[in-house]
């Protein structure tokens, strides 16, 4: 239960902590329980999106949905998606690359990727009918994280333990941290109204293996921020393919 426990408190910004104290080296074994914490952001979102839905419009409340997750997770994977965007966008070499995402300033490519991020999302929500977005959402967030959640295992982290932004160095997954992640992402995706809507899985592979492969060629590793806007690129691309199937179906 630690073990989830940490999860919940590394990713979400609720007081978990006071339930019990984790030890540190739990929190180096939180991204095999990233997707279990998806289980909770998309249903609290979900739920969200459902009760608003009833005496708002449709808009309004994916848009609210949106804004819960922020609120639970304190933006951190927005974070992480600004500053991806900000290294790989203005850097050079890796050194470079690896400075400008640690800067805590936001620069050009992270607002235009945030306000690009923002608005497709949305929009690819809004389009949707409101119970197949929340079934999207609920699908969704935990199997796109039990996806990126893989990264720790193809790649290295690109930094010295000391140099992380929060001083946590991902350990790889063992046999049963791989099955609880690949387990907890994929049960999910029984949320999703048709069989068809499977095909949207797809999307997110291809786009952690394009990442991935991305990250590796330019700094050899990846860090805390490429785990966040891996994430995020990855649930995006799903609700694209979600759109797509039903748009052609």
């Amino acid at each position: 239960m630690l073990h989830i426990l940490a999860a919940f408190i590394f990713f979400t910004r609720l007081p978990f902590w006071r339930l019990a104290e984790v030890p540190g080296e739990y929190f180096k074994h939180v991204v095999s329980r990233w997707p279990l914490v998806g289980w909770f952001t998309a249903g609290v979102s979900v739920l969200v999106l459902y009760a608003s839905s009833l005496i708002l419009p449709a808009s309004v409340a994916v848009l609210l949905a949106i804004l819960t997750r922020l609120l639970i997770t304190g933006c951190l994977h927005e974070d992480g998606l600004a500053d991806f965007f900000d290294g790989f966008g203005g850097g050079t070499s890796r050194e470079r690359i690896l400075a400008i995402m640690k800067d805590s300033h936001i620069g050009s490519y992270g607002v235009i990727g945030l306000i690009g991020y923002f608005g497709l999302y949305y929009a690819l929500l809004a389009s949707l009918p409101v119970s197949l977005a929340g079934a999207a959402m609920l699908a969704g967030d935990p199997f796109c994280k039990g996806v990126s959640g893989m990264i720790i295992n193809r790649l290295p982290y690109a930094r010295k333990e000391e140099e992380a932004k929060n001083k946590t160095v991902y350990s790889r997954m063992t046999v049963s941290e791989y099955l609880i992640c690949l387990g907890s992402g994929i049960l999910p995706l029984c949320w999703l109204p048709d069989p068809k809507y499977l095909w949207a899985i797809l999307f997110p592979i291809a786009v952690w293996y394009m990442l991935t492969s991305l990250m590796k060629q330019k700094i050899q590793g990846y860090t805390g921020d490429c785990c966040g806007a891996l994430f995020l690129l990855c649930e995006l691309s799903f609700m694209l393919g979600i759109v797509i199937v039903h748009t052609v179906s």
